[in-house]
C-alpha cells in the first residue's frame, strides 16, 4: 500500500549521490532536483544513497541537506531520508522532550508499527540517545499516561491471525465491566490493550460491540474533554484501524485555523511507504475532497511539492 513512485529504471546510488551534490553547488540550491531524486526512492535505496554519499564526499548527506534547506521542507526531507527506525526513534525522543512533548506520538509509534519494527525502533533509540525509549517515556510521563504508555512501547505482540474466541468473549466482558464502573485506568484494560495481538483485540472489540450494543470507543466518550480517555480511544483506533486514526490526524492538521505542519509532515513521511493509499481513500471518503487537493490548497512551494510527491501524486 505504498504511495511512493519509484521509477522503473533507477539510477545508480553513485549517480544519485553525484546529482545531490550538484544540487548543493553553484548559486542557490536546486530543490527540484532534490525532490526528483529523494521523493522517488524507497527506504533501502535512500539508505544506500546516504552511504555512497558519505564514502564519495566524506560528508553526511543529512548534514548537507540541513545546511542547504530550511523550514518545513527541510524537516520533511530530513525525516524522509532517515531510516524508518531512526526516524521513529527521533520522533519518539522529540515527543518526550519538555517543549515538544506529545503522548500521542509515542502511542502512535507503539501501536501502528509491527512488533518487529517497534523492536528495531527501540534498538535505534539505544544507539542514538544512549538511553532506552521506555526510560525516557517513563521519566517524562506520570499517572495514567505512564501506566498506559510504558507497556505500549515495550510490547512485543504476537503478529499472527490466530484468534481465541473464548478469550475474546471473556475479555470483552472484563472490558465492559471496568468501563461500566468508570475504572478506565484499571490494570486489566491496560493489560488487554498492551499485550494482546491486534487480531485478538479486534475479535474482542467486535464481540464487545455485538454483546453490549455499543462500540467500545463510544462507551469511552463519557467525558469528551478527558485527556487520558482521548488517548485511550486513540490507542484503540491505532490498534484496530490505523487509517481512520491517521485520517483524523490529517483532517485536524489541515484545518481552517492554519496548518499543523509537524503533524502533516509526520504522517506523510511515516506512512508513505506503509498504508498511505488506504489513508488517502479514508480521507476522501470522510472529507469529500482528495488529500492531494487539501494539501495543495493548504501548503505551498517546495514543501507542497515534496508532500505531493510522497503521497504519490501524478507529476510530482
Amino acid at each position: 500500500m505504498a504511495s511512493v513512485k519509484v521509477p522503473a529504471l533507477v539510477p545508480s546510488p553513485a549517480e544519485d549521490a553525484e546529482q545531490l551534490r550538484k544540487a548543493f553547488q553553484g548559486w542557490g540550491t536546486n530543490e527540484a532536483l532534490i525532490i526528483s531524486i529523494l521523493a522517488h526512492r524507497n527506504a533501502a535505496q535512500r539508505k544506500i544513497i546516504r552511504e555512497t554519499y558519505a564514502q564519495t564526499y566524506g560528508e553526511d548527506l543529512l548534514k548537507d541537506l540541513d545546511k542547504e534547506l530550511s523550514s518545513d521542507f527541510e524537516r520533511t526531507v530530513l525525516l524522509w531520508v532517515l531510516d524508518p527506525a531512526e526516524r521513529d526513534a527521533f520522533l519518539a525522543n522529540e515527543a518526550t522532550k519538555r517543549l515538544t512533548s506529545n503522548n500521542w506520538i509515542v502511542m502512535e509509534i507503539a501501536c501502528t508499527r509491527s512488533s518487529h519494527d517497534l523492536f528495531v525502533v527501540r534498538q535505534a533509540y539505544h544507539a542514538r540517545f544512549k538511553r532506552s525509549l521506555e526510560e525516557d517515556v517513563a521519566y517524562h510521563t506520570s499517572g495514567d499516561f505512564r501506566k498506559l504508555l510504558v507497556p505500549l512501547v515495550t510490547s512485543f505482540r504476537y503478529e499472527g491471525d490466530e484468534v481465541n474466541m473464548t478469550m475474546a468473549k471473556s475479555e470483552a466482558k472484563i472490558l465492559h465491566e471496568k468501563i461500566s464502573d468508570k475504572a478506565y485506568n484499571d490494570e486489566e484494560i491496560i493489560r488487554i490493550l498492551t499485550t494482546r495481538s491486534k487480531s485478538q483485540i479486534n475479535a474482542t472489540l467486535n464481540h464487545y460491540n455485538n454483546a453490549f450494543g455499543n462500540a467500545i470507543n463510544k462507551d469511552l466518550k463519557t467525558d469528551p474533554e478527558d485527556e487520558y480517555l482521548k488517548l485511550l480511544r486513540a490507542t484503540i483506533k491505532c490498534l484496530t484501524c490505523p487509517e481512520k486514526y491517521f485520517e483524523k490526524v490529517l483532517r485536524l492538521a489541515i484545518n481552517k485555523l492554519g496548518t499543523d505542519e509537524w503533524a502533516l509532515t509526520r504522517v506523510v513521511t511515516t506512512r508513505a511507504e506503509v498504508d498511505m493509499q488506504r489513508i488517502k481513500e479514508e480521507y476522501h471518503r470522510r472529507n469529500s475532497v482528495p488529500l492531494e487537493r487539501a494539501i495543495d490548497s493548504d501548503t505551498s512551494g517546495d514543501y507542497e511539492k515534496m508532500l505531493l510527491a510522497l503521497i504519490g501524486h501524478g507529476d510530482a
